[in-house]
C-alpha cells in the first residue's frame, strides 16, 4: 500500500487510511464499503487535517484514477478504491506487513530500458517509479533490485503503460566487484540508514508510551497507528530489502521492521474499531 508521495501530506493519510481500514484486512479479499465524505473529513481532522485540505486531497486522488466517487446505502458521498489502487495497495502489502528477507541465492531482477526523444517525458517518469520501487542504477538505463521485487515491478510498468520500453531480466551478478561494493555503487545506503534511523527516533517513544497501557483507547490507537504506518510505508520503498550480508553490521533496518511490526500489533484493531465506528456513524 504505497501511492509514493510525501509522507504526512493530506493525500498521503488518505492513501494510508484506505490501506489501513478502507478496504478490508490487508491482504483480504472482501471489499469494504465506499467511505462517506463527512467520515473521512472527521478521520482526517483527527490527524490534525482541515476540512479543505482533505477534499482538495480527494479530488486529486480522484484525478489520479485511484479513487472513484460511490454512494453509501444510504445515498451519502462516498469515494471507494479504484481496480488500479487496490492493486497498488495489495503489491504494498506484500513490502509493507512482513516482506520475506532476500537471500543472496535469489539474484536480481534487471530493467533496461530505451525511449525516444520524442518521448523523453515518459524516459523521467520510468526512472522516478524505479527509483521509487527501490531499484539502484547499475549503469544507464540499467537498473537492478533484488529478485522479489519482479511481480511488483511488472505491474507497475504495466499500469503506468510503460512496459513497451522495459526488457526486465533475472540473474546473479558474477562480477567483477565483490558484490557487496556494487551494491554500494546501486544504492545510497547512508541515506536509506538515515532514513530508517529518522523513522525510529521519531516511533520507538511512541511504542515505549504504549507498551505498558492497558486497554488500548480506540480514538488515540487509530491516530498513532495511521500516522507510524504513513511514515513506515515509505521506506520498504527507500530500502530495496537487500540480503543481511550485502549490509554494513550495523544496519538500523532490522529495527525499524520490529518497531513497526509491534506499532502494528498493539494498535491496529483498537483504531479499526475508531474508524469503523465513525464511518458506520457518518
Amino acid at each position: 500500500m504505497n501511492d509514493q508521495q510525501t509522507q504526512r501530506t493530506p493525500r498521503s493519510l488518505i492513501v494510508t487510511f484506505y490501506g489501513a481500514y478502507g478496504r478490508g484486512e490487508p491482504g483480504g479479499t472482501g471489499r469494504a464499503a465506499p467511505v462517506p465524505v463527512a467520515a473521512l473529513i472527521r478521520l482526517l481532522g483527527a490527524l490534525g487535517v482541515d476540512p479543505p485540505s482533505v477534499r482538495s486531497a480527494v479530488s486529486r486522488l480522484k484525478r489520479r484514477g485511484l479513487l472513484v466517487p460511490a454512494r453509501t446505502d444510504t445515498g451519502a458521498a462516498a469515494y471507494g478504491l479504484s481496480d488500479d489502487a487496490r492493486q497498488l495497495l495489495e503489491d504494498g502489502d506484500r513490502r509493507i506487513f512482513g516482506r520475506p528477507a532476500a537471500r543472496l541465492s535469489d539474484g536480481w531482477v534487471l530493467a533496461v530500458f530505451s525511449v525516444p526523444e520524442e518521448e523523453r517525458h515518459k524516459r523521467h517518469l520510468l526512472r522516478s517509479r524505479l527509483a521509487r520501487l527501490g531499484f539502484g542504477t547499475a549503469a544507464p538505463g540499467v537498473w537492478i533490485a533484488p529478485a522479489q521485487l519482479y511481480e511488483e515491478t511488472r505491474h507497475t510498468l504495466e499500469r503506468l503503460q510503460l512496459d513497451p520500453y522495459v526488457d526486465l531480466f533475472t540473474g546473479s551478478h558474477a562480477g567483477f566487484a565483490p558484490t557487496a561494493d556494487a551494491v554500494a555503487r546501486w544504492w545510497d545506503l547512508d541515506a536509506v540508514a538515515a532514513a530508517h534511523r529518522a523513522f525510529l527516533a521519531a516511533q520507538e517513544p511512541v511504542l515505549r508510551r504504549w507498551s505498558p497501557r492497558r486497554p488500548v483507547p480506540p480514538e488515540a490507537a487509530y491516530r498513532d497507528y495511521l500516522l507510524a504506518l504513513d511514515a513506515w510505508r515509505q521506506l520498504p520503498y527507500a530500502d530495496p530489502g537487500l540480503p543481511s550480508p550485502l549490509l554494513p553490521e550495523d544496519w538500523p533496518g532490522g529495527r525499524a521492521a520490529e518497531v513497526f511490526g509491534l506499532l502494528h500489533a498493539k494498535l491496529h484493531t483498537a483504531g479499526a474499531r475508531y474508524a469503523h465506528e465513525l464511518t458506520a456513524g457518518a
